[in-house]
């Protein structure tokens, strides 16, 4: 039988590598790391008992990252697995526990200020120090290991070994060149295509990987003030829930009566149409509360160093990252420059089809033939055409709605008929799955958000009967559903439709309201946009500012919504294709900053913040190529 490691390591030479022999080990070991997330039904890999000599190194001991040990070294007990979302246990629960824990996690780096205006840090031991960025055939090796491990659970794992199997019955198959003949089967029968966007699927969504030494803490966030500061916002947030739940005496969860599960079954399609009464019910958080936060965000090493300079005093946001400037923005984003035919531009009435629109579409649809994720990713960022658009965002996010997906969205929407959560209060429908989904829950492991816990009731601290709430452990906000509202716009089917949001969340969206130093982070976000303004429109940035109209207080619900509900759909699925065709959320920040630009004169006229907002307050009529465009390619750098 082929191995499954050698199928991945044979696509992932050909995606990850430039021809170097760095691949996979029929005999790596993948027995004593743990699998997280969701795995559908198909064959696994036998598990090692704990003790067992390891048939191979490097090998995972279910620590995350690799041992270098030599070959029969002892695999060490798994670690125990995290309680399962049960909604048995959902009953009644107790409010949110804030308590700091028992111990503080070990520090990997301690700083020693040796004056006021240096600070110096010491590695607190010798070796590497944690997060540093490894080699790149170090680095390459453990993606490929990554890789392997996370689609070894998978159904397409159960898939490709079942058609390898079928393949040996083929007279073509032949024993003394099995091999590549297999290869030769898959490649041909589409399979190897399949694998190949698995692959370049969790390429665009894990993160590079960090040294072996580095800590957990550190994939989730780098920053040691960054992961505090979003500490204490979920403690805020835990606190408003919390608020809530007593003042509405309402358990966190309850299992619903009978009466109301069938009546909710009855009118699950019209849900969304009601007018519930929801006076009682108020937001967790919305923007401008967020928007407090990230304006007291401080680096503790520059409140005793140097000074930062006088344009950081200019704007709300006070932390040192490195954001691009138009140059740099310009190269990356070079598919938009001027001399590109762009969907949103080229596609106007007055422009003839023959000219773009008609050579657009055909390519599309070759791309769509291919079935290609990266030829599609590529594509997008021109635009999609609206009728492909639906099966480009799919394949882009590897999403095939296979029979075993339709099954678990009817699973995910049982668990919604039976049980009633506090959260459902303040979403609809598509969003209620998703509040139940806990494969969601994988996304914390490169998030700086940590998934909130409640107990048992009668249990509280007791960390055998915690449970994540909600199960996939995201607190929604006012605004929240604008993330799903225009998916209605192109998928017709409940199954698809919630797929793709969920895919969408998990790569993009959840920076949109988590504190971290990721480029596409809300933080760099909000110090890109101030950046821009300040760099190319200082008189309109100064002006604003003295009036008491920081741009910033305007621009960051766009942000953080990315645009949806401002902007006319047409405008914003646009904008979309352009986040899925970069892999990326800066444009978001560059939009707002060309927003601002094009209202430029109207704007250095107001004199209060209202009459700032009253100018900007309608979004609906602004075309979103031809601001970026201008703003990136006819700016005087």
């Amino acid at each position: 039988m082929l191995p499954f490691s050698f199928l991945v390591g044979y696509i992932g030479q050909n995606h990850l590598g430039n021809g170097s022999s760095v691949g996979f080990s029929p005999e790596l070991c993948l027995n004593c790391s743990p699998r997280a997330g969701r795995s559908l039904p198909g064959p696994r890999g036998e598990a090692a008992a704990p003790g067992a000599a390891c048939p191979a190194a490097p090998h995972e001991q279910g620590t995350g990252y690799p041992c270098w040990g030599a070959r029969g070294a002892q695999c060490p007990p798994p670690p125990p697995k995290k309680k399962p979302f049960g909604a048995s246990e959902l009953f009644s629960q107790e409010p949110f526990s804030t308590r700091p824990p028992g111990r503080r996690p070990p520090r990997s780096l301690r700083c020693l200020v040796t004056s006021p205006r240096a600070a110096v840090w010491r590695p607190k031991r010798s070796g590497p120090v944690p997060g540093a960025m490894l080699d790149p055939d170090s680095g390459l090796s453990l993606t490929i290991a990554r890789i392997v491990r996370r689609l070894q659970g998978s159904s397409l794992h159960s898939q490709l070994e079942r058609q390898a199997r079928v393949s040996l019955h083929k007279p073509e198959i032949k024993l003394e060149s099995l091999k590549e003949d297999i290869k030769d089967f898959l490649k041909t029968s589409g399979w190897e295509k399949k694998l190949q966007n698995a692959v370049y699927s969790e390429l665009n969504v894990f993160p590079s990987p960090c040294h072996p030494a580095a800590p957990p803490e550190h994939m989730k966030e780098p920053l040691a003030y960054m992961r505090k500061a979003q500490g204490s916002w979920e403690k805020r947030i835990l606190k408003s829930l919390n608020s809530m739940c007593t003042e509405l005496s309402i358990p966190l969860a309850q299992k619903r009566p009978a009466s109301e599960q069938k009546e909710l079954l009855n009118k699950w399609n019209e849900m969304g149409t009601d007018e519930p009464d929801l006076s009682l019910f108020r937001p967790v958080y919305a923007p401008k509360d967020f928007l407090e936060v990230l304006m007291n965000l401080r680096n503790p090493n520059y409140e005793n160093g140097e000074q930062p300079s006088f344009r950081n005093h200019l704007g709300l946001i006070q932390v040192p990252l490195k954001v691009k400037d138009i140059p740099e923005l310009k190269e990356d984003f070079s598919e938009l420059g001027l001399n590109t035919g762009q969907l949103g531009i080229d596609d106007s009435a007055q422009v003839p089809p023959e000219f773009f629109e008609n050579e657009h579409v055909r390519v599309g649809q070759k791309v769509l033939a291919e079935q290609d994720s990266a030829a599609a990713q590529q594509y997008v960022r021109q635009g999609c055409p609206t009728a492909l658009r639906a099966d480009l965002w799919a394949l882009i996010l590897n999403i095939s709605n296979q029979p075993e997906d339709i099954l678990y969205y009817e699973q995910l929407k049982s668990n919604v008929i039976q049980y009633d959560l506090l959260v459902d209060s303040l979403i609809y429908k598509v969003l209620l799955c998703f509040s139940r989904d806990t494969s969601v829950l994988e996304h914390f492991t490169y998030s700086s958000a940590t998934p909130p816990k409640s107990y048992i009731r009668g249990k509280l601290g007791i960390e055998e009967y915690a449970v994540f709430y909600p199960p996939n452990g995201v607190i929604p906000f006012h605004g929240f559903s604008m993330y799903v509202a225009p998916l209605c716009f192109l998928y017709h089917e409940p199954s698809k439709l919630y797929q793709i949001f969920r895919e969408m969340y998990v790569r993009f969206f959840f920076r949109l309201h988590s504190i971290s130093s990721h480029p596409s982070g809300i933080v760099s976000l909000c110090l890109l946009f101030e950046t821009l303004l300040q760099t190319h429109l200082p008189q309109l940035f100064y002006h604003l500012r003295e009036i008491g109209a920081q741009p910033l207080r305007i621009s960051f619900k766009w942000m953080v919504r990315a645009f949806s509900g401002y902007l006319a759909t047409d405008q914003l699925l646009l904008l979309w294709d352009r986040i899925l065709g970069y892999n990326s959320l800066e444009i978001l920040a560059v939009l707002a900053a060309a927003v601002f630009a094009f209202r430029a004169v109207n704007l250095m006229e107001v004199t209060s913040l209202a009459a700032a907002e009253a100018v900007l307050a309608d979004l609906s009529t602004l075309k979103v190529m031809p601001l970026l465009q201008i703003f990136l390619f006819a700016t005087v750098t």
